[in-house]
C-alpha cells in the first residue's frame, strides 16, 4: 500500500482537522513584555515632576499643633493631658486651651475597662459645645479583647 498524503490513515480528513492544543509560549512572551514595560514606567510615574519653587518673603511655615487629649479612667475619673478635671469644668479648660481654634483635634484616650456610657458621655459633651473635631484613640498593636457572650459564661 502506498503512503501518501494520508499519513494516518483513514479518510484523509486529518490532515485538516483543527488541533486542539493551546500553544502558550507566545502568551508568556507578551506578558513577561508588558511586565517589563510596567516595571520600567511604573518609577517614572511615581516620581513627578522636578519644579523649582519660587521664593516667598511672606510665607508662613505651617504650625501643627499638638491635639488636646482627654483621658478617661477606667473609675470614670477624666484627665485634660496631665492634669485631673472634672466634667463639669472639661469643656471650660479645653477652651482655654485651644483659644479661638475650634478646628485643633481633640483626641479621646479611654481606658479599655472603662464604661463604655463614660466615653459616650465624655464624646456628647464635647460635641453638644460645638467641639467637633475629636478622635479617640486606640492602641493598633493591643489584640482586641472579646468578652465571650453571656450564655457561655458558667
Amino acid at each position: 500500500m502506498a503512503m501518501g498524503p494520508n499519513i494516518g490513515g483513514g479518510d484523509g480528513d486529518d490532515l485538516y482537522r483543527p488541533v486542539a492544543d493551546i500553544n502558550v509560549t507566545p502568551l508568556v512572551d507578551v506578558m513577561l513584555v508588558l511586565l517589563i514595560i510596567f516595571m520600567v514606567t511604573a518609577p517614572l510615574l511615581a516620581s513627578g515632576m522636578k519644579v523649582n519653587l519660587p521664593n516667598a518673603s511672606a510665607a508662613q511655615p505651617l504650625n501643627p499643633q499638638e491635639p488636646i487629649v482627654v483621658i478617661v479612667a477606667k473609675d470614670g475619673r477624666l484627665a485634660l493631658g496631665p492634669d485631673d478635671v472634672d466634667a463639669a469644668r472639661l469643656v471650660d479648660a479645653i477652651r482655654e486651651k485651644i483659644g479661638d481654634d475650634t478646628t485643633r483635634t481633640i483626641h479621646i484616650r479611654g481606658d479599655r475597662e472603662a464604661a463604655y456610657g463614660d466615653i459616650v458621655s465624655v464624646l456628647n459633651l464635647l460635641a453638644s459645645n460645638g467641639l467637633t473635631h475629636i478622635a479617640i484613640v486606640a492602641d493598633a498593636k493591643a489584640a482586641p479583647v472579646i468578652p465571650a457572650p453571656a450564655s457561655e459564661v458558667k
